[in-house]
């Protein structure tokens, strides 16, 4: 019991030892104002004022690029050449004309070859979501074997082929008939007929 008595002792004497320090540092004076502080409401900082369209200075630039001649900006060229809006308006009509039988979309030709993009609804509600061959048939009823990517929703492998055998080029517009599960007939709009036609 004696040692239990020296303990607390021990513990009591070093808890007022402590007490003394804290006191001469003046710790709790400083806790009490941290506190103080933290309470004082912060004053709100003005809104920044408008600019005035007439004070914007050009943008700072650095020289090497400030020298060079002004750049075209082709993100808002969307304007639709004559010839591809004519191809684009036959195709459309055809596509009316074929009714909904079977399902249709109109697809106008991109610059490049490689692959064509289906329109995504139509690959969610018509197609499959698993690769597999495709057969595309011409209008001279010629069948090009094709490969669809449901991922991308593109034709790719075989895409190529068919677009140089039938010669077509950007602006050209076609309508794709799904009559079964992976054949599509595929009707085609030349944007070079609008110049035969006279308009």
């Amino acid at each position: 019991m004696a040692e239990a008595n020296s303990y607390e002792e021990q513990r009591r004497r070093q808890v007022e030892e402590n007490k003394r320090k804290l006191e001469e540092l003046r710790l709790h004076h400083l806790s009490a104002a941290v506190r103080e502080a933290a309470v004082k409401p912060r004053l709100k900082r003005k809104a920044p004022k408008p600019r005035d369209a007439a004070d914007d200075a050009p943008p700072r630039r650095s020289g090497r690029i400030a020298t060079l001649p002004e750049q075209p900006d082709y993100r808002d060229n969307k304007e639709v050449k004559p010839d591809h809006a004519y191809a684009i308006a036959k195709a459309e009509e055809l596509q009316d004309e074929l009714g909904s039988d079977y399902p249709t979309f109109v697809k106008p030709m991109p610059q490049s070859l490689t692959s064509l993009h289906i329109p995504a609804q139509f690959s969610m509600e018509h197609l499959p979501d698993h690769r597999m061959r495709m057969v595309l048939v011409d209008e001279e009823e010629e069948e090009f074997k094709v490969l669809y990517r449901p991922h991308s929703s593109s034709l790719i492998t075989g895409w190529s082929e068919f677009a140089v055998d039938n010669e077509l080029v950007e602006g050209d517009c076609l309508v794709f008939q799904l009559i079964k599960r992976a054949l599509f007939k595929v009707y085609i709009f030349r944007a070079s007929s609008y110049y035969k036609n006279e308009h």
